[in-house]
């Protein structure tokens, strides 16, 4: 294959992530370090180093923890349970197979079902839900931030000769 193929299918795995990680079911992120993988390995590392690919991992692993962890330290930074904190993990989880709907509202039942469980104080698995929701959001917000910076390094690493 010629390397405008290796490029061009770099390319569409970096767009394809960029979507995806606000998209459900879609791999953003790890289809953003892909793509980038890809094109350092189309130019034989030449431009972007075997360091800048290491360090484009790391970033990638800190976003895919970003997506499981937010959502659960939303629902216990409202004060929520070890049960809520599992449950908003587990509904984040589920709710990433259940499209867009499941995943902004499975977080929040998540959280919700494991403060009742917990509590059987609906007020409090209330805010344990919203504070969930809360994290997810902070989280989806981050996971974006840190996907744009691993594109800035990316591109910088391509300019700078």
């Amino acid at each position: 294959m010629s390397i405008e193929i290796w490029y061009a299918l770099a390319g569409l795995l970096i767009l394809v992530g960029l979507a995806g990680t606000i998209l459900p079911a879609v791999p953003g992120v790890p289809l953003v370090f892909a793509g980038m993988l890809l094109a350092a390995w189309a130019g034989d590392f030449s431009k972007v180093s075997v360091w800048t690919v290491v360090l484009l991992g790391v970033l990638t692993a800190a976003a895919m923890a970003l997506e499981f962890v937010a959502s659960a330290v939303g629902a216990k930074r409202s004060g929520a349970s070890w049960l809520a904190f599992v449950g908003a993990g587990v509904g984040t989880l589920i709710g990433a197979f259940a499209g867009i709907v499941g995943l902004l509202l499975g977080p929040f039942v998540g959280a919700v079902m494991g403060e009742w469980i917990a509590t059987r104080n609906m007020p409090q698995a209330t805010r344990a839900g919203v504070g969930a929701a809360i994290g997810f959001i902070v989280g989806t917000a981050a996971k974006l931030a840190l996907c744009f910076a691993m594109l800035g390094i990316f591109v910088t690493a391509i300019v700078i000769d």
